[in-house]
């Protein structure tokens, strides 16, 4: 009789097991949830966030390591990775939604802060992932699909937006057989995007095709889908209720 293609409902749940998860920012929003979801199906946490109480609350919750320090001391990133106990399984990166302004009130030092955060940040744990990451397992970035809609404003975004997909497929090439994947994300409903217009966010949910917003729980599902499809590298992976649709 054939095998199961898909094996036990048992096996599905807990499909991380003994496998052991690096989330860089997983104290809130998509990283905490995807840190949730893959230690439900068996992993093994390993948390870092820039705020140390938050991330203790995590930590707690999920009974997870964690290192508090700002990932863009890419020092301080370099002796993370040196500590770390190898091997492990999967690296997820998030990171903070990139800097808006009109070319009249550029601000070079936010600039250099979203560059750092966006570019230089990958490509650094992209250098630690080989001596790390156990193939077939998966360095996973968190990019976003605002920068493709052409407006005023967004000179750095759109460059951020286009140069994260050429990036994560030079790397699949670079330090494969780890694979390197990306998730372009549109809005997503989290406590940091409380800051946008009220109005804004009442717009959104009724014009997106899918007419409400994207949870965190749905991009961490996406990644963890990632993260166990070893069939998967240098791919970006658009997931925005349709978002770019209606805003052209």
């Amino acid at each position: 009789m054939a095998a199961s293609i898909n094996g036990s409902p048992v096996q599905r749940e807990q499909d991380l097991l003994g496998q052991t998860i690096v989330v860089i920012g997983g104290s809130s929003g998509i990283g905490l949830e995807t840190a949730r979801l893959a230690r439900a199906k068996g992993a093994g946490i390993i948390l870092t966030a820039r705020h140390p109480d938050r991330l203790h609350r995590a930590g707690l919750e999920l009974e997870a390591s964690i290192a508090a320090f700002d990932a863009t001391d890419f020092d301080r990133l370099g002796r993370f990775f040196d500590a770390l106990p190898t091997p492990i399984d999967h690296l997820l990166v998030t990171g903070p939604g990139a800097h808006h302004s009109p070319l009249a009130q550029f601000d070079l030092d936010a600039a250099r802060r979203d560059i750092d955060s966006h570019l230089l940040l990958p490509l650094q744990v992209a250098r630690h992932a080989p001596s790390k990451v156990r193939p077939p397992g998966t360095l996973l970035f968190i990019g976003g699909t605002g920068g493709r809609r052409t407006a005023a404003g967004r000179s750095l975004i759109a460059a951020l937006t286009a140069a994260l997909p050429a990036m994560t497929r030079t790397l699949a090439l670079e330090i494969a057989p780890v694979r390197v994947n990306l998730i372009a994300a549109g809005f997503v409903d989290t406590p940091s995007s409380a800051s946008l217009p009220g109005d804004r966010i009442d717009e959104l949910r009724t014009t997106m095709p899918i007419r409400r917003l994207v949870g965190p729980a749905e991009i961490a599902a996406l990644a963890v889908h990632l993260m166990t499809n070893t069939a998967v590298t240098g791919a970006t992976f658009d997931i925005d209720g349709g978002q770019q649709l209606v805003e052209g």
